[in-house]
């Protein structure tokens, strides 16, 4: 079974909001995430989310805590998944989408009260996201 690393960037802001993008390939509906992606040869999971970071959202950022490595299966793909977590927070750049990848459709600031609503592309990442908020005491 073939085997796809990757890490994540969560980002709280001052309102109680978690940066997101909106993403997809051309033929997908557009779905909600933490800015995520593959880990390049060579490349530490710290590097792959701060580079993520700043290719989906235009955003530098530094890493504050590691939080959770998620593992799956993807049936429908033979794949085994890791993907790293990481808190961070935002240190420069400006809201601007420059992925390489031509997925990202859209940046923003969702609230707990918009990701219990919104249409993520990992479902399963939902109860994390909330929990990190109430965690950081901002709703």
């Amino acid at each position: 079974m073939e085997k796809w690393f990757g890490a994540a960037g969560i980002c709280v802001n001052k309102n109680a909001q978690i940066l997101m993008v909106l993403q997809g390939t051309p033929e997908e509906s557009k779905k909600w995430a933490v800015p995520s992606g593959g880990k390049a040869e060579g490349e530490t999971f710290r590097a792959c989310c701060l580079r993520e970071i700043e290719e989906e959202t235009g955003y530098i950022a530094e890493i504050r805590e590691d939080l959770k490595v998620k593992q799956a299966l993807s049936n429908e793909h033979s794949i085994s998944i890791e993907v790293h977590y990481f808190m961070v927070q935002l240190t420069g750049g400006e809201m601007k989408i420059q992925d390489p990848d031509e997925l990202i459709y859209e940046i923003a600031w969702k609230s707990a009260e918009e990701i219990r609503n919104l249409e993520l592309t990992y479902p399963e990442d939902r109860e994390f996201l909330l929990g990190i908020l109430k965690a950081t005491n901002t709703f």
